[in-house]
């Protein structure tokens, strides 16, 4: 499939902590990249214990095949 058009589906999507995390390969992995600005992530709340909201094409671009 053409990753142009995988950019544009998952661009308005959003995965949560646990599944940008499985995707990613580990909660350090995503943490590191969330870090240096690679994947878009919020958290639309200022709860300690709030939703995370990761940028679908972004942990989709960093993901890691086990």
């Amino acid at each position: 499939m053409d990753m142009e058009v995988l950019k544009i589906i998952f661009n308005g999507m959003t995965f949560g902590q646990r599944k940008a995390e499985k995707i990613v390969g580990s909660r350090d992995r995503l943490f590191d990249l969330v870090g240096k600005g690679l994947i878009r992530c919020e958290k639309r709340n200022n709860a300690r214990n709030g939703k995370w909201f990761c940028n679908a094409w972004d942990v989709i671009k960093w993901a890691k095949l086990k």
